[in-house]
Order: C-alpha cells, then sequence, then structure tokens
C-alpha cells in the first residue's frame, strides 16, 4: 500500500540505507562482461538537482512484469494507491519532482521551470510550469490542475454536512495551505498557514495531478480555479462526485497522459496494461515505442517468463529464497539483477477499538513476537544484511534513527505470561490466558502474500508459546477498505513512503474529521504535539528532533510494531539500464531505455 511520506526540504535518504545486496550483479550477454547495477540509480539526463528525461534509441516493445495490478487512474483516493498504480503513473502523470534511484530529490525540468520559495514567514511557495506543456489530448498541463490537486487534497472543501466532499487518501501538506491561486495559466501560488519544509512532496510524491479540463467537462464546472473551499457545496459536490468516482474504470478520453506515455489499453482478465508514447510529450521522444506491463502474483512463474523471453523485465517485492537463488543463476543467460531493500516496511498494527486498547496485552504481544527470527529465516536470504527495524520514522542509516523497539519485542514467553499474570490474566487448561471469562484470542489480518503468510505462522507459534492464541487470516481486499474500517485485530501489511517524512503524521496522530491513515484508533497528545512541531519546524534539524520524539511516543504507547525494511529484486535482459526506484518502481526512467538485443 502507497503511503507518501513528506520530507524536510533539501535531504536524501542515504545510500547506505537501501544498499544493494544479494543478486546485485550480472553480465552482458555481448560484451560477457560484469554490470554494476549501483551505476545506473541515476538518469541518464539527470544533472545536480535537476532530472530530465534522456534521448534514447527508439525501439520497439518492452515486457516488464509486475506483483499487482493497475486498478486506477485516480490513485488519489482510498484504497487506491498501491505499488500496482505506481508503476503505471510514474511514466503516465507528470510531476513537479522525480525520485531517482537513490531516492534523490529532482526538479522535472521536462515540465517546471521552476518551484520557488517566495516568501518564508508566512510561507509563499511558487510553482511555475514550462510553457506549452500539454495532455496527451492536446489540452495544457497548467496551473489549473495543480490547483484542482489542492482543492481535492486539502480536505477544506466541504458539503453541506460538514464534511470533506472529496475522498482523499492524504491531506498531508495541502490541508496546511491556506489560500491558492493561479496567476497565470503556468503559474501556482500557495500561501501557507503555518511552514512546510516538505512543500516538494507536493503534486509530487503526495498525489498525482489529473486533468483538470475532464473534470469540468465531465461535472459541468466552467472554470474549476472559481471554486473555492468556502465556496458553493452543491457545486463542490458536483466536482467531488466525479473526482470521486469518475476515473475509476479505464475510459482513454478520460484518462490522458501528461508523462512519457499514455495507457493505450487495460485488461482487467488478463491483468495488464499497454503503454504507448505519448505524442504530446514535453521531453524527449525516444525509447521504447510500447511497454506492455503484466501483473503475476507468483514470483517463480514471472521469473520463469524473464528466463524464457516472455518478459525483459521483472520487480518483485517480498521474493522469496528460491526467487532469490533463481535469478542468480540466470547471470549465465545475460541476466542482470539486484535486490534492495525499498522505502517500505512490514508492521503489526494493534487495532485500540478491541482487545488491544489494554496497553498490558500489547506490552505481552511485544514481548512474545521475536522479530530476529522472523528476519533470519525470511528476510536474510534474500538481503544478507537485513536486521529488525527499530523505529516507524526512520530507517537503519538515517539521521535520526534509533532502536526502540528491542527492549520491548523478542523478550520471550516468560517475559510475556508475567506481563499478562501481573495483569491479573490466568492461563485456561489449554494453556491460553484468560481474564474474567475472556480468552486472550486474536487474528492478524494481511492481504495475501507468501512472506506475510509465513510471518503469521511464525507469530502464531510464538505467541502461543506465551499462551496467546492468535488465528491468521488472509483477505485479497483487507487494504482495500476493510484496513481502513478499522476491521481488525492486527493488521499485518506495508507502509510504502518517499524519502519525506511528514505524511506519517496522519497514520500515528489523533484522526480527525479529513483524511487519516489511523485505522487503528490510536490517540495521544504527545505524538500529536511532536508530529505538529516536527512537521511545521523551519529548521531541519529541529524536524528531525521533533520526528523523533514522535517515533519514541509511539514506542511508549506500544501501538505498532515495525519489523522489517521490505525486500525486493529486479532483474532485466536485453536493456542497457534498469534500476527499481524504491518508490514508484522499475519505470520511473523507462523513457530513456537502451535495447541492447
Amino acid at each position: 500500500m502507497r503511503r507518501s511520506r513528506a520530507v524536510r526540504a533539501g535531504s536524501v535518504l542515504a545510500a547506505a540505507v537501501l544498499a544493494l545486496s544479494a543478486c546485485s550483479g550480472g553480465t552482458d550477454d555481448k560484451a560477457g562482461v560484469n554490470v554494476d547495477v549501483n551505476s545506473m540509480k541515476t538518469g541518464k539526463g539527470e544533472s545536480v538537482d535537476d532530472y530530465k528525461l534522456a534521448d534514447a534509441p527508439e525501439s520497439e516493445e518492452v515486457k516488464v512484469g509486475v506483483d499487482d495490478s493497475f486498478t486506477s487512474y485516480n490513485a488519489n483516493v482510498p484504497g487506491a494507491g498501491h505499488p500496482g498504480a505506481n508503476a503505471v503513473l510514474t511514466a503516465v502523470l507528470a510531476k513537479p519532482f522525480e525520485l531517482d534511484g537513490a531516492n534523490k530529490v529532482l526538479l522535472n525540468r521536462d515540465v517546471m521551470d521552476s518551484v520557488t520559495v517566495l516568501n518564508k514567514d508566512p510561507q509563499v511557495v511558487q510553482w511555475k510550469i514550462k510553457a506549452d506543456v500539454k495532455w496527451s489530448d492536446g489540452q495544457p498541463w497548467s496551473c489549473r490542475d495543480l490547483y484542482l490537486s489542492w482543492l481535492a487534497q486539502s480536505g477544506a472543501a466541504k458539503g453541506a454536512d460538514g464534511k470533506p466532499v472529496f475522498t482523499a487518501a492524504d491531506s498531508s501538506g495541502y490541508n496546511l495551505v491556506d489560500s491558492a491561486s493561479c496567476k497565470d495559466e503556468t503559474t501556482f501560488e500557495a500561501h501557507f498557514k503555518k511552514p512546510y519544509l516538505d512543500y516538494k512532496a507536493l503534486f509530487s510524491t503526495t498525489g498525482w495531478v489529473l486533468p483538470a479540463h475532464v473534470l469540468e467537462a465531465k461535472a459541468g464546472i466552467p472554470d474549476v480555479t472559481k471554486l473555492t473551499p468556502a465556496g458553493d457545496p452543491a457545486v463542490l459536490k458536483k466536482a467531488a462526485d466525479f473526482w470521486n468516482k469518475g476515473w475509476r474504470d479505464f475510459t482513454p478520453e478520460l484518462m490522458p497522459a501528461s508523462g512519457p506515455y499514455k495507457i493505450a489499453a487495460v485488461d482487467k482478465n488478463a491483468e495488464s496494461v499497454t503503454l504507448e508514447k505519448n505524442p504530446q510529450w514535453a521531453g524527449a521522444k525516444g525509447g521504447p515505442k510500447k511497454v506492455t506491463i503484466r501483473a503475476i502474483k507468483d514470483k517463480n512463474e514471472m521469473a520463469s517468463a524473464l528466463e524464457n523471453g516472455e518478459l525483459d523485465v521483472i520487480s518483485s517485492s517480498q521474493p522469496d529464497e528460491s526467487v532469490t537463488k533463481k535469478l542468480q543463476g540466470l547471470s549465465g543467460k545475460g541476466v542482470v539483477c539486484g535486490s534492495t531493500q525499498q522505502l517500505s516496511f512490514e508492521h503489526l498494527d494493534f487495532n485500540y477499538k478491541r482487545m488491544f486498547g489494554d496497553i498490558a496485552l500489547r506490552k505481552a504481544f511485544m514481548a512474545a513476537v521475536d522479530r530476529k527470527a522472523i528476519v533470519d529465516k525470511l528476510i536474510k536470504p534474500v538481503y544478507s544484511d537485513a536486521q529488525p527495524l527499530g523505529s516507524v520514522q526512520f530507517f537503519q542509516g538515517e539521521s535520526g534513527y534509533q532502536d526502540r523497539y528491542s527492549t520491548k519485542s523478542g523478550l520471550g514467553p516468560e517475559a510475556a505470561a508475567k506481563i499478562l499474570t501481573d495483569a491479573g490474566w490466568t492461563k485456561d487448561p489449554d494453556g491460553i490466558f484468560a481474564k474474567n471469562g475472556k480468552r486472550f484470542e486474536v487474528t492478524v489480518t494481511y492481504a495475501p502474500s507468501d512472506l506475510r503468510a509465513n510471518a503469521a505462522q511464525l507469530i502464531i507459534s510464538q505467541a502461543k508459546q506465551a499462551g496467546i492464541l492468535v488465528h491468521g487470516e488472509a483477505d485479497p481486499k483487507f487494504t482495500k477498505g476493510r484496513a481502513q474500517q478499522g476491521g481488525f485485530d492486527i493488521a499485518l501489511f506495508g507502509w510504502s513512503q518517499a524519502p519525506f517524512k511528514a505524511e506519517g503524521a496522519e497514520v500515528y496522530r489523533t484522526a480527525a474529521n479529513g483524511p487519516s491513515h489511523n485505522w487503528q484508533g490510536l490517540s495521544d497528545p504527545k505524538i500529536d504535539q511532536a508530529f505538529t512541531a516536527a512537521v511545521s519546524a523551519t529548521d531541519p534539524a529541529e524536524a528531525t528532533k521533533q520526528y523523533a520524539a514522535a517515533d519514541q511516543a509511539i514506542a511508549d504507547q506500544y501501538a505498532t510494531l515495525p519489523l522489517f525494511a521490505t525486500p525486493a529484486i529486479w532483474a532485466f535482459r536485453g536493456i542497457d539500464r534498469v534500476y527499481l526506484q524504491s518508490y514508484n518502481g522499475v519505470l520511473w526512467n523507462v523513457g530513456e531505455w537502451a535495447r541492447t538485443s
């Protein structure tokens, strides 16, 4: 599941955090020489702080295999923003800032002239779009599109009932904009209520920019920039109804492209998407004419498709040892392979509205779960340097990281049992703890994946030794509505994040009347205060200090247990350089791929 976070301006996650491991080598099948995958993390047209798609020889079709299918053009609504959407949209929808393979934040010079802080207090930021940037249908990619993104994701546009009319998944940053306007067709200006160091996330990692002209035509809105959050609720609802639901099924005329590729076809039965070159694209015109993206759930099947030449590129989250070894063994056939830890992590969330409203139960469960055993068995065979993650705000090696969970988790069954005994729980004859006629019996729920299923089984076994009865439940729709509604005892899933930080606040801060990712019912003034201070800090060092304070307050609540940074693997053959961008996938620079065979 995608959950973007916002970043203190100018900071970049240390490369060491996401170092390569396992199958990071390969041979070129023409030259027969070793290939350094790590050298592929920068774009060919990248320069200092700027990104441009480089010129590349035109080629025919490339076929790409990914884990998840594409489901929605509007990935800004709850449940739609996941890796399957990112994999496609990163090549289809332009954004002011790009992330390269090293997670460096770069101004997208193909579509932007500048993004400038005009004033620091109060903060005013201006986005200046290049002249003549167009959607694939010939309409301008303009200030109207940025204005719609702000209006829809700010949470400020209310209906007659006083509730937000746009069902945006995330309002981070947009909700701090006091007013916004179009100075001209290419200039968007935002006046902030409070300082926001992470403004570069807006319209880039926090929400895709969608075509305002399509919404205007379908909703009967003459000019979206005339709509304001305090405007006529009935008119706002007309706009919101289309924004919320109008971009669900694939309708080509409603889903133009602003990036180098456009969506030509979607086959839901085959779980495939076909991309073709966007004739109106503002940047370099080379690279593959056609890109076919297939979702393949079986990772061994995906690897076999690469081996057999049915696919040219594959990328997969949560690979197991057998897939990793299989791909390593293909280097003699010209396959280049790399593995890394992504900007995402697996974790357990405890639902405060059910049994885990009792902190003694949260403490006992954490004590019973041996994360090192999980990592050693499931992750190290894929990524040899893996270790349990000790933070929900920082990755290992990042400034601000501190292990806050090693003294809380993996303490052993005896320690877990003592916590329960001290809280008045006693064991039933079958060895399961109970109190006042209620047994410590819970379910861990997750979206199906082999890695999560195996992790759940280890957790079930560890918990049982401590007198806690845990059931495992795989639900294909878990992160597509049920989790958001709090329908779980323990949720096992992953948060995906950009190298920005501010949006993490919406996961742990007290849920308000608006977009929120706090699905577990957590509420703590210490957490809220630390995030408020961090998000509006004007000094990066102070922001890090406050994010660390929030991180500690979350750990003190025993609210969530981070397990490990999610491993990923990618492999390719017959293309000069492919690198898995840990947030947007392998297609972030597909327009500059060059065929080698």
